[in-house]
């Protein structure tokens, strides 16, 4: 993959998720100044994923039909338009319907995770991925923060400032960023329609990528739970003020992009990637256990350094390992089917992980979300076994 290409990627996804974090400061005084209450910020962060899991395996796999650039432009469009809508909205309502509108048409790291899957060999795959994921952290770091320095400004400012990033993303991906499938006719690409059960079904009940998704699906489902439980936990437990629980997140974005930017190439170079994925696996496990006993800020520190690193490395080898598992041109439906059962983790997540804190003890999620982590352990025993690497894979039907 050339550099300009991969320079290219990460600027779209560093900007994109610089625009998105922006909108995370503002959505609890949004609902407030349209005197709702707080229970209807589960609604506004939780049609979002809804939108996700509907539509993120239909972007995915329509990128494989029809090519990366023109889904890439669809998404990123569709995620201008929602920030403009919430920037004029004069109601609960319309804040919704902008949130529903960036979720179902929000496909656009699954599209860039396609691309790096098309451009680049499987020896140099983790590398690719790792980049796009620090771009993804980076921006996550520095998204808050703007969008917080914004608020002084008026309440509208971070959604304008946000539609602005996007359009710079729309003119960068319309008149600089190539094309990275070939114009040949795709005979092999899966048709896929909008909820498509039968192509869940399919990727869910053959060959490797039934385990690596299932993989994907319970990590997500754990890490969740301690990124939605990680302020009320902090708060409670060691008594973090607002902003040093935002610092330490910050610290914790930082350690993963440098994972993900510099350090998982090397290590993918010297290890095989399912024997990094059992380890940490493994280190992620005793690092919950230990985070759900913290009780001061030195502890909080010292956790998440192998957390964070523990993290890191999953997020680049999964996805490495389910596109080389996969057959045939349909990466970005298997990567989009893949962001849909995400989606389904963020909306349970932060309902069960609440629910643990608050009825069964201030230890409970970091417990259960390493109890999670033994089912994609399960399956990684198992494909060690079987010696992964030659990857037969899902063949398109």
């Amino acid at each position: 993959m050339k550099k300009r290409q991969l320079s290219l990627l990460f600027s779209v996804v560093f900007m994109d998720m610089v625009g998105f974090g922006f909108i995370i400061p503002i959505m609890p005084d949004i609902v407030k100044y349209f005197g709702s209450s707080q229970a209807m910020l589960g609604v506004v962060l939780g049609v979002y994923a809804f939108g996700q899991f509907i539509a993120a395996p239909l972007v995915g796999a329509l990128s494989d039909r029809f090519g990366r650039k023109p889904l890439l432009l669809l998404s990123i469009g569709g995620t201008f338009l929602s920030l403009i809508l919430l920037g004029l909205a004069r109601s609960i309502f319309l804040v919704v319907l902008s949130r529903l509108l960036d979720g179902i048409t929000g496909g656009n790291i699954t599209v860039a995770q396609s691309y790096i899957a098309d451009s680049t060999s499987e020896e140099n795959r983790s590398r690719g991925f790792g980049i796009i994921g620090m771009a993804f952290g980076l921006g996550f770091i520095f998204g808050p923060l703007f969008g917080g320095l914004l608020m002084g400004i008026n309440m509208h400012a971070p959604a304008f400032a946000a539609a602005g990033i996007a359009a710079v993303n729309l003119f960068f991906i319309a008149f600089v960023l190539p094309e990275s499938r070939g114009k040949e006719k795709r005979t092999d690409v899966r048709k896929f329609r909008l909820m498509d059960a039968g192509a869940f079904r399919q990727l869910l009940s053959r060959g490797e990528s039934r385990y690596f998704l299932g993989i994907i699906f319970f990590y997500t489902l754990a890490f969740n739970m301690f990124e939605t439980m990680f302020s009320s936990h902090a708060m409670l437990s060691v008594g973090l003020t607002a902003r040093s629980r935002g610092l330490i997140l910050a610290y914790m974005g930082v350690l993963i992009a440098l994972m993900q930017g510099g350090l998982i190439g090397m290590l993918t170079k010297r290890y095989r990637e399912i024997s990094l994925l059992t380890l940490s696996n493994i280190l992620l496990i005793l690092s919950l256990i230990g985070w759900a006993y913290v009780t001061t800020t030195t502890q909080l520190m010292l956790i998440i350094i192998p957390l964070s690193f523990a993290a890191a490395i999953q997020g680049v080898v999964q996805k490495s390992l389910l596109t080389k598992a996969v057959k045939g041109d349909n990466q970005g439906m298997v990567l989009g089917v893949s962001a849909s059962l995400e989606s389904i983790t963020r909306v349970v997540a932060p309902v069960s992980g609440g629910f643990l804190l608050s009825r069964v003890g201030l230890w409970a999620p970091g417990v259960a979300s390493a109890l999670i982590l033994l089912i994609p352990m399960a399956f990684i025993i198992r494909e060690r076994a079987k010696g992964t690497g030659t990857h037969r894979g899902y063949a398109a039907e």
